[in-house]
């Protein structure tokens, strides 16, 4: 059996490190399979590689406008049109360089240095590095069962007096990474109405939408006009090396991004915009995907547990099952490099998502083939023996 009982003292072993080192045994003849990283194993849609192959033909790929083309932001009104009801005016909409030029720009445009910001804990480790390199002061608030794996305004109130600060800034992901919780309607208004009485800027980390497989799929944007939305199309639309997303922002934040962003990025690739608008009309086809990352689900949601797994958070939405190691080892890091080294399983120590609890838990990605992600678990069955 597989047991380390000290904390490793060695470097931080994160996501991309583990991709970095399965990727290497994999080029050596390993037969490595990746549960690391949130990378969909389909291919991006049909429409969108016709759509990019069409516009290679005709050779004309150049600069857009800072936040994108016209028609990719009429293509996404008509998207909240159809999935949310929504009304909202294409000047409202940018188009990003992937999700991650969206914080960066949120975080610009909204935050002075000093500033304090809520993420939860644990959550995406790039929303703690992005705003500590922005000289941000990141409050970590822990997510329980008590909060139901998600933020709340006693949640925010209590981390405040803690930290004794004031916030300026409050960020929430739903479906969230790596716990996969939803923050149904009720929860999501919760901390809306919180934020606007309390003049602290909102931000709705949208990038798993199209992958909630329990509970309500509510956009911010539904709720009030003032969240700053930030989407993707990395995830449902399995698109991660096109690196393209949207942020959907309040009117008078439109233009202080757009100047960022000129700055910054000069313009979104045209090619992936391209492409990201065909792939919008692709739902039927991306539907069909997201049943195979349900049927992964259903069967980790069973198997973990029964070969001593036990399932930390709920499964609800994204593609990541979040588990408690602590039968086997109390240093998730060293269990993580030593499942790859012996069984050429990847998988996220806790760590990368909580620096204080994230010894105790793995975080792994349902995002794969379904044979692949049944014989990793077996694998780790007969090594966890």
């Amino acid at each position: 059996m597989f047991s380390i009982s000290k904390r490793s003292e060695v470097e931080p072993f994160h996501a991309m490190d583990v991709l970095a080192e399965a990727t290497k045994r994999r080029a050596s003849g390993h037969p490595v399979i990746s549960m690391a990283v949130g990378q969909p194993s389909h291919p991006a849609p049909n429409a969108a590689l016709e759509a990019a192959q069409a516009a290679l033909v005709e050779g004309r790929i150049g600069y857009t406008d800072a936040l994108g083309t016209t028609k990719l932001k009429h293509a996404l009104a008509g998207h909240y049109r159809d999935r949310h009801g929504l009304t909202i005016n294409t000047a409202r909409i940018a188009i990003t360089t992937g999700s991650s030029a969206g914080f960066n720009l949120a975080f610009l445009s909204l935050f002075d240095a000093g500033d304090a910001v809520a993420i939860a804990r644990p959550g995406y480790p790039a929303y703690r590095n992005i705003l500590g390199a922005l000289g941000l002061k990141v409050i970590e608030v822990p997510v329980t069962a008590e909060t139901h794996f998600t933020l709340t305004p006693e949640s925010l109130e209590a981390a405040q007096a803690a930290n004794n600060v004031r916030l300026k800034g409050v960020l929430l992901a739903s479906p969230a990474n790596p716990t996969g919780t939803v923050t149904g309607r009720e929860g999501l208004k919760a901390l809306a109405d919180y934020c606007a009485a309390n003049s602290i800027a909102f931000i709705s980390d949208e990038i798993y939408h199209g992958l909630t497989f329990v509970g309500e799929e509510t956009s911010a944007l539904e709720l009030t006009d003032e969240a700053i939305v930030i989407n993707s199309f990395s995830k449902y639309y399995c698109m991660t090396g096109w690196r393209i997303g949207w942020m959907v922002l309040p009117e008078r934040l439109v233009r202080p991004i757009e100047r960022v962003a000129q700055s910054l990025y000069i313009s979104p690739p045209e090619l992936s915009q391209i492409a990201a608008t065909a792939a919008l009309g692709a739902g039927e086809q991306l539907d069909v995907y997201k049943a195979s990352y349900a049927a992964n689900r259903e069967f980790l949601m069973k198997r973990l547990p029964e070969i001593g797994l036990s399932i930390a958070s709920p499964m609800d939405g994204a593609f990541y099952a979040y588990v408690d190691v602590t039968r086997f080892t109390n240093d998730s890091m060293a269990f993580a490099k030593r499942m790859l080294a012996d069984i050429n399983v990847a998988a996220t120590p806790g760590l990368d998502f909580d620096p204080l609890e994230g010894h105790r838990s793995l975080r792994m990605s349902y995002a794969g083939a379904q044979v692949e992600i049944v014989e990793a678990v077996e694998r780790i069955a007969g090594w966890l023996k």
